[in-house]
C-alpha cells in the first residue's frame, strides 16, 4: 500500500476554486486540519456561512480530488461554520419593479456599452427603462448617449433624470464639468450614490440599469446595500485574465446574495467588414465555457464591430443607429432573455 502524502493532500485542497469565485481554500484560510489514519483522510474547514448553499458540491469535488491520491481509501470532510458578517440592506428606490446591477471586475472590458445597448435594447420592447451610471470618477454613459445638458430640479428637491432612447439617465457626468475630475473619498462618495438613487425623480420604473465601475469595493456594496438589486450581470472579455477578474466580482454577488443573470463575452470576434472573414483577436468561447463550469448563464457574444465603437463615441447606440445589424440583434436576444429572468 502507498504511503499517503500530507504535501499532495495539501496540494489538491489548494487547487480548487470554490464555485462562483476566484477564492481558493488557501486564500480563505479554511482548511483547520488533515488527520490521516491508514488509508483514511479526515480534513477540517472552516468556512463562512454563505457558503452553505455549496457545501454537498464542494464536499463532493475535494472528495474526489482526495481520493485520487496514492494510498486513499476513504475521505471524511468535517466543516465548521463561521457567522458571516452582516450587512444592512434597505430600498431606497421603492417605485421600481426591477433593478439590475452590470458589472465586470475590471475596465477596459466594454461593459458601459454593452450596459447602453442592452437598456435601449429592453426600452425599444416597450419596458419603462432607467439607467443610472454611477462610475463616480469615471463617467462615460453621458457621451455614449449624448447627453450633455444638465438635469434639472423638481419644487420637492429631488433632480430629474435626463431623457433619451427610452431611457431615464442619471450620470455624475452631467453634474460636472467634462474635464474636472471628482477627488472624493469614502464618506462622500458613499452620499452621492445614496442620493442617485433616493433623490432623483426615477418615477415608476419596469427595471433599472445600474452601470457599475470596475472593481468590487466600497461603490459596489454601498449600492447593492441601497437598492433591492434582483440579480448582476457580468461583462468580460475572452481572455483569461479578463474572466479572472470577472470571477472575483461573481464571487462578491454570491457573498451579498446577488443572483448571476447571466455573463456576456464581450469582443468576442472580430469580422472583416471588406473581407468577411471572422478573427478571434481575444481568443473566443473561454467565458461560455467558464460560466457552464460555473453552473451560470450565459447570456451571449457581443463580436466586435465598428459600428459599436462609432456609436459610443457620436452618443447613438448601436441598437439605435443599426437596428438590422447582427450585434443588435445579439443585444434584442439577451434583452429578451432579462425580460424573462426578471418576469417582466
Amino acid at each position: 500500500m502507498s504511503k499517503i502524502s500530507r504535501a499532495a493532500l495539501f496540494e489538491a485542497l489548494n487547487a480548487y476554486t470554490i464555485p462562483g469565485t476566484s477564492a481558493t481554500l488557501t486564500t480563505l484560510k479554511a482548511v483547520k486540519g488533515i488527520d490521516v489514519t491508514e488509508d483514511k483522510v479526515t480534513v477540517l474547514l472552516q468556512l463562512a456561512e454563505s457558503f452553505k448553499d455549496q457545501v454537498q458540491p464542494m464536499k463532493a469535488a475535494l472528495e474526489q480530488l482526495i481520493l485520487a491520491q496514492p494510498g486513499v481509501g476513504s475521505v471524511d470532510i468535517e466543516v465548521g461554520w463561521e457567522k458571516s458578517s452582516q450587512i444592512e440592506f434597505k430600498n431606497l428606490i421603492p417605485g421600481i419593479k426591477r433593478c439590475v446591477v452590470v458589472g465586470s471586475g475590471k475596465g477596459g472590458v466594454g461593459k458601459s456599452t454593452v450596459t447602453v445597448n442592452l437598456a435601449v435594447a429592453m426600452a425599444q420592447q416597450g419596458l419603462k427603462v432607467g439607467l443610472l451610471d454611477s462610475d463616480i470618477y469615471g463617467p462615460s454613459i453621458p457621451m455614449m448617449l449624448g447627453l450633455k445638458d444638465s438635469p434639472l430640479g423638481t419644487p420637492e428637491g429631488q433632480i430629474l433624470p435626463l431623457e433619451k432612447f427610452g431611457l431615464k439617465v442619471m450620470s455624475m457626468g452631467l453634474l460636472i464639468e467634462e474635464d474636472r475630475p471628482v477627488i472624493w473619498r469614502g464618506a462622500m462618495l458613499n452620499k452621492a450614490l445614496q442620493q442617485f438613487l433616493k433623490d432623483v425623480a426615477w418615477g415608476d420604473l419596469d427595471v433599472l440599469f445600474i452601470d457599475l465601475p470596475p472593481g468590487t469595493g466600497d461603490v459596489q456594496l454601498t449600492l447593492i446595500q441601497n437598492a433591492q438589486v434582483d440579480g448582476a450581470v457580468i461583462v468580460s472579455t475572452p481572455q483569461d485574465v479578463a474572466f479572472m477578474d470577472a470571477k472575483k466580482a461573481i464571487g462578491m454577488f454570491g457573498t451579498v446574495k446577488v443572483p448571476i443573470l447571466g455573463i456576456i463575452e464581450n469582443m468576442s470576434s472580430f469580422v472583416c467588414p471588406g473581407c468577411g472573414q471572422e478573427t478571434q483577436i481575444f481568443g473566443h468561447g473561454g467565458v461560455k465555457s467558464a460560466a457552464l463550469k460555473m453552473e451560470l448563464p450565459f447570456l451571449g457574444e457581443v463580436p466586435i464591430d465598428l459600428a459599436i465603437r462609432l456609436g459610443s463615441d457620436s452618443g447613438d447606440p448601436l441598437v439605435h443607429a443599426h437596428p438590422d445589424s447582427p450585434q443588435t440583434k445579439v443585444f434584442q436576444g439577451m434583452a429578451e432573455t432579462l425580460r424573462g429572468q426578471l418576469k417582466l
